[in-house]
């Protein structure tokens, strides 16, 4: 599996183009409501006096009417709170607030098709002379003496396994979770049939022939894999005549290790 991907946002005020403030401004005039003093107030969102008395002014400016006024004194003593004003201006920016956090869930909850999607067609743009591009995730590593051992899972649930160095396996940042796509030549792979056959290639990617291409020397085979992929291979004229490769036939495609080149988008 991939990376959870979720987005974030926060809601910010401008009025005629100056900004009127966000959050931090707005929980400092709650602040100041809940306890009937600037001094307090900011104290308790970690905020300066005199950075508290900044925000003050400036949204007094902005909003052309006070925001706060003197209490009356009493028992306790007089204090600060909201004028009717500022008090309107807390409840609707929490309002508007809980509704753009419910938009941002929900946007959210689609983000990780979409950063699939975007990762795939970064993927797409790329040109190279391999005929076969599978894109999948890193399902294990094994390290050796010299080289290491990288399995890919790629759509259907099929594996592919390449052989790199230490240096590439760095480089490229692979572990296991990580998105990568591999590379194989048409011209890597073998073709099989029919069953009974022992054979040594690390890769045998199992479908069925979906489109047999002639040529005049070679033909192009195409095998649909399980999960919608398809693997692609050149067989001599006389190997596709011999073996008679048609379309619906089960056919598996086999490939040596070190035959697989490992990428990673960017």
């Amino acid at each position: 599996m991939g990376k959870q991907v979720a987005l974030q946002g926060e809601v910010w005020i401008t009025l005629d183009g100056e900004s009127f403030g966000g959050r931090q401004r707005v929980q400092l005039l709650a602040s100041i409501a809940e306890h009937g003093s600037i001094t307090q107030g900011a104290k308790a969102i970690g905020m300066s006096y005199k950075a508290a008395w900044d925000a003050i002014d400036a949204m007094n400016n902005l909003a052309g009417e006070p925001l706060l006024e003197r209490s009356a004194g009493g028992k306790g003593g007089g204090g600060t709170r909201l004028t009717q004003r500022g008090a309107q201006l807390v409840d609707n920016f929490r309002r508007i607030e809980y509704e753009h956090n419910v938009f941002m869930k929900h946007l959210s909850r689609q983000s990780q098709g979409l950063a699939d999607d975007y990762l795939l067609l970064q993927t797409m743009k790329m040109k190279t002379s391999a005929r076969n591009q599978f894109s999948g995730t890193v399902a294990a590593i094994k390290r050796g003496a010299v080289n290491d051992e990288v399995l890919l899972r790629i759509v259907g649930g099929q594996e592919i396994v390449a052989i790199i160095t230490h240096e590439s396996t760095d480089s490229l940042g692979l572990r296991e979770g990580a998105e990568a796509f591999a590379l194989v030549k048409a011209s890597s792979i073998i073709l099989a049939v029919g069953e009974g056959a022992k054979l040594s290639a690390r890769n045998q990617l199992q479908g069925t022939i979906c489109r047999v291409q002639p040529g005049a020397v070679n033909s192009e085979v195409s095998i649909a894999l399980p999960g919608g992929g398809t693997i692609s291979a050149t067989v001599t004229r006389d190997s596709e005549q011999a073996m008679e490769l048609e379309v619906g036939m089960e056919a598996t495609a086999l490939f040596k290790a070190s035959s697989v080149i490992i990428g990673v988008p960017i």
